[in-house]
């Protein structure tokens, strides 16, 4: 009997506080109510975006079951604009994509995991240009393209109560989330295996562990390429494209490294190949500026080894014990040798069975071939071979274990607090909308 009147009290204090509550903080009854559904409008904000749409928007994205999170609010709100997203991501304490309609103002970002840094601007920016004025509209816009590129699955949280995309019922997310949070606590300890968490922890480390070398030599063989080069940016003959092309570089060579030394989970290291894939690409862009060749097309890496730099073109290819002949991309060297009837020059690297190509060496490799060439084009590249009859495996790109010990968090997945600001996609810090408030 004790439970059912400490719920039915939690739950009468909640009513009688909400009202105030709501007009203290309209942000923090937006992330009580986005934690219970994809949509909350302020009731001061129906002009932004109207129930029909705001319910319509909601349909949307619960139908494509991705943590994508949409609020209007009004202007006359008192909100800090340079910390507005990081506020509201941080109260939500759900990984996602975070979009925002103040006023006739937009602006949106996302956790690097779920939408990456560069589409978060395209798709600001296009929302942006193409409905200067209507930040509804803008808002809108934002999500019917988010949802079909955010990775990532919905919150948990959204199958246990009704969407309230709609401020006036601000209050009951807030019950809702009571009675969640009461269920959670007395259930817990019926659902976490301690064991379990650290058996996966454990292997997670493991795993990790078993790809550093590759991941380390390929960091290091990017910085001797940045050296060999031996651009200046300061010399005569450099223009701002080529110093825009060797930053670039400069700054995905910092990242590979930073990354990789903070990383506590193999999905990590999909962050640190494709930082050096795009850095490998805007040395070969410098190169072809310094030489005055034509730039190169921007192409995945060489399939064969991704150090070999982007490849020049596609070529049929059957690997050693299979039958099954697929088209990679080859650099010109690689071409060369399969011209001549020679085998390529392959990847190795350490398995229990000796030195093998990558693809032959099983499930782990699957985050450092997927930051290379990304998850849609990898299956086609490797069916026939270990690497790739692993694809649809658990540990598949390194998402067997969802939310990790250390902030390895999915799209949907319950942070809180805990996530770099610094690795959540969209620049609130330049204000929101662009640095002079412009909406548009």
């Amino acid at each position: 009997m004790v439970l059912p009147l400490v719920v039915a009290a939690l739950l009468l204090a909640a009513v009688a506080a909400a009202p105030g509550a709501r007009a203290a903080d309209s942000l923090d009854t937006a992330a009580a109510s986005l934690r219970n559904g994809p949509v909350y409008v302020d009731p001061r904000a129906r002009d932004i975006l109207p129930r029909s749409e705001a319910d319509a928007l909601s349909h949307k994205i619960e139908k494509a079951g991705k943590p994508v999170f949409a609020v209007a609010l009004p202007a006359a709100e008192k909100h800090d604009r340079s910390t507005l997203l990081q506020d509201l991501r941080t109260k939500v304490g759900v990984t996602g994509v975070y979009a925002v309609a103040l006023g006739d103002r937009f602006d949106a970002g996302a956790d690097r995991s779920v939408l990456s840094r560069d589409a978060v601007e395209n798709l600001t920016g296009a929302a942006q240009r193409s409905h200067p004025g209507d930040s509804g509209a803008m808002l809108t816009d934002f999500v019917d393209q988010a949802v079909e590129q955010a990775k990532g699955d919905a919150p948990a949280t959204w199958d246990n109560g009704a969407t309230t995309p709609s401020g006036s019922t601000g209050a009951l997310g807030l019950l809702i989330t009571l009675g969640v949070l009461v269920v959670v606590g007395v259930g817990g300890t019926l659902l976490v295996s301690r064991r379990v968490t650290r058996r996966r922890q454990q292997e997670n480390r493991a795993r990790l562990e078993e790809l550093r070398p590759v991941v380390d030599e390929d960091i290091t063989a990017f910085g001797e390429e940045l050296t060999r080069i031996g651009f200046d940016p300061s010399s005569p003959k450099a223009d701002d494209a080529m110093r825009e092309d060797y930053t670039r570089a400069l700054d995905s060579y910092e990242h590979a490294k930073t990354v990789m030394e903070k990383a506590r989970s193999p999905r990590e290291v999909r962050d640190v190949t494709e930082a050096v894939e795009d850095g490998r690409f805007s040395l070969a862009t410098l190169e072809a500026r310094m030489d005055g060749k034509p730039l190169p097309e921007r192409r995945p890496p060489c399939f064969f080894d991704p150090r070999h730099g982007p490849s020049v073109e596609d070529r049929r290819w059957t690997p050693a014990g299979s039958t099954s002949e697929r088209t990679v991309p080859v650099c010109a060297a690689d071409a060369a040798r399969l011209d001549d009837g020679e085998e390529p020059m392959a990847r190795e690297v350490d398995t229990p069975a000796g030195r093998r190509p990558y693809w032959d060496a099983g499930p782990a490799y699957g985050p450092w071939a997927s930051g290379y060439f990304g998850g849609a084009l990898l299956p086609g590249l490797l069916v026939g071979t270990l690497l790739g009859t692993s694809l649809g495996s658990p540990y598949a790109y390194g998402d067997y274990y969802g939310a990790g010990p250390a902030g390895d968090y999915s799209g949907g997945d319950h942070s809180g607090g805990d996530f770099d600001p610094g690795d959540f996609g969209g620049d609130f810090g330049g204000g929101f909308g662009g640095g002079d408030f412009g909406g548009g």
